[in-house]
């Protein structure tokens, strides 16, 4: 998006580095986690859970998933039975990373925008690191991001700061000068943890209001992105 030739102000953004998280905020996931739980389900003797009963839940990782679906059905999911039941979950979703899963709308055109205004970007989640690697390679998206951290690659997951700081520094940011983008508490509160500025998204996964998360900015689409961006940059300048 040229912002120029649409009679729009062009963006400075350089210096400031935008850290995302990826389930729920980057890509709608929801799709192939659930299909890969109701497999592990029907296998188990399990009927499907319904995708209303689960979206929430996705950024809380597979045995969240799977002891929802066991209590779906009556059955509390045996401490002896969930180590193999989480690898089949993983093994099952890996085959089928990117299925049905897809960017959410306008996320494409507003990682132009930003870039183009000099901002450096950067993946921080809780999801394992091969897996967000090959979602993100499925999707085209990796060249996007100057940096991608996850579970496996940080000390410790979000809501501590570690992950989004390192993820700054990987990025080549400072983290005095990025903001955090995120559908849950947990990025709102690791933001927080973090001393950075974030900015909710209303379509992704948590149980929680969109307006109960706290966000400094809550956007209703992708398309918003970087006005709200430029908005807590400019605080940023003024706090520098």
């Amino acid at each position: 998006m040229d912002r120029s030739r649409q009679g729009l102000p062009s963006l400075d953004l350089k210096g400031v580095t935008v850290v995302f998280d990826l389930d729920g905020t980057l890509v709608d996931t929801a799709p192939d986690l659930i299909g890969a739980l109701n497999v592990v389900l029907g296998e188990s003797g399990l009927p499907p859970l319904p995708t209303s009963a689960a979206r929430s839940l996705v950024g809380r990782g597979g045995r969240v998933l799977i002891e929802r679906g066991f209590a779906a059905d009556g059955r509390v999911l045996r401490e002896e039975e969930a180590p193999a039941l989480i690898d089949r979950f993983i093994a099952v979703y890996r085959g089928r990373i990117a299925e049905e899963s897809r960017p959410f709308p306008g996320l494409e055109a507003a990682l132009d925008v930003l870039t183009e205004a000099g901002a450096r970007l950067a993946v921080c989640t809780n999801k394992p690191i091969d897996l967000s690697i090959l979602l993100l390679d499925a999707l085209k998206l990796s060249d996007r991001f100057q940096a991608n951290v996850g579970a496996g690659s940080a000390p410790r997951p979000k809501p501590d700061p570690a992950p989004f700081l390192m993820a700054v520094a990987e990025a080549g940011g400072e983290p005095e000068r990025a903001i955090m983008v995120g559908d849950s508490e947990t990025d709102v509160a690791t933001a927080r943890a973090a001393g950075a500025p974030v900015i909710a998204v209303p379509f992704g996964y948590t149980e929680l209001s969109p307006e109960a998360l706290g966000a400094d900015i809550l956007i209703p689409h992708f398309d918003a992105l970087p006005a709200a961006v430029e908005t807590l940059a400019a605080r940023l300048k003024t706090i520098a």
